[in-house]
């Protein structure tokens, strides 16, 4: 990305990471970034945070993003419709598919069945440059996808083991950003002069001490090696302003938990005002158009 030009206005660009349901947090974010009527200069976003971010960069706000999530959470008949529309396996052939997750989800059907219609097809047509991270499976590294079509690549973002299945493209095989890149603000140098990363990877819960069941499990273990990646990459470079809502309460799965969520992360929407306020020297308390 080209560094934004000399004498300019200050600019700031946002990272949104992966987390599942604890994503939808990053909407509080966003619309904290609507009340200041500010824009940022790029976004980067792993998994759910590609998802959100591909919405927002569409030109979509971020609370027409709080009324899209609570209207799925609050319908859960249509939303359990729609996911079994994005199965991998059609009911038709459950029986012959042998082993495995019989709700395994195809990526590319669940982004048709869930993004937003305003989403467009390819990277090029997004009002804020946009980076989407996934995870070459067979190549054992990140692959940023920045331009082409734009529904792929968030499938492949979004492509979680054992929940969704992997993504082919030309040749190659992807699943979950997270599993490289959890928190992408390495993406955006040079591309403004403050990055904001939102990390929603959660910390310790030290309420929660029982034995989760096997598919709890796995996603927590996935969420701690994304944890663990994130604090590596804090420790070497971190970015100007990180802000982490308060949502390790919340499993991966807690979709239908949205109005929850956004809740127990308004907090982080003054937290996000104050920091840019002063980052990019604007009124705290300003608001957007």
């Amino acid at each position: 990305m080209q560094p934004p030009p000399a004498g300019s206005k200050r600019s700031f660009a946002l990272a949104l990471g992966g987390g599942a349901a604890r994503g939808l947090a990053h909407i509080v974010v966003l619309e904290a970034i609507d009340e200041l009527g500010l824009k940022p200069a790029a976004i980067a976003g792993t998994s759910i945070g590609a998802l959100l971010g591909a919405a927002y960069a569409s030109g979509i706000s971020g609370r027409e993003l709080r009324r899209h999530v609570i209207a799925a959470a609050h319908d859960r008949a249509e939303t359990w419709r729609r996911l079994m529309a994005a199965r991998a396996v059609p009911i038709a052939k459950l029986f012959s598919a042998g082993l495995g997750n019989p709700m395994l989800i195809d990526a590319e059907k669940f982004c048709r069945q869930f993004l937003p219609e305003a989403v467009p097809d390819t990277f090029e047509a997004l009002r804020i440059p946009l980076t989407v991270v996934a995870t070459d499976l067979h190549g054992r590294e990140e692959r940023a996808f920045a331009a082409g079509p734009l529904r792929p690549a968030i499938a492949a973002s979004l492509a979680v083991p054992g929940l969704i299945r992997p993504v082919e493209q030309e040749g190659r095989v992807y699943v979950d950003g997270a599993a490289t890149n959890p928190l992408p603000f390495d993406h955006l140098r040079g591309a403004a002069d403050v990055i904001v990363a939102v990390d929603v990877s959660g910390g310790a819960d030290p309420e929660r001490r029982s034995v989760p069941d096997p598919w709890n499990c796995l996603f927590s273990t996935l969420q701690v090696m994304g944890h663990t990646i994130i604090a590596e990459k804090l420790r070497r470079d971190a970015p100007d302003i990180v802000i982490r809502p308060r949502v390790e309460i919340f499993r991966m799965l807690d979709f239908f938990q949205a109005s929850a969520i956004l809740r127990t992360a308004e907090p982080a929407k003054a937290e996000l005002k104050r920091a840019l306020a002063e980052r990019l020297a604007i009124p705290a308390g300003a608001d957007g158009p």
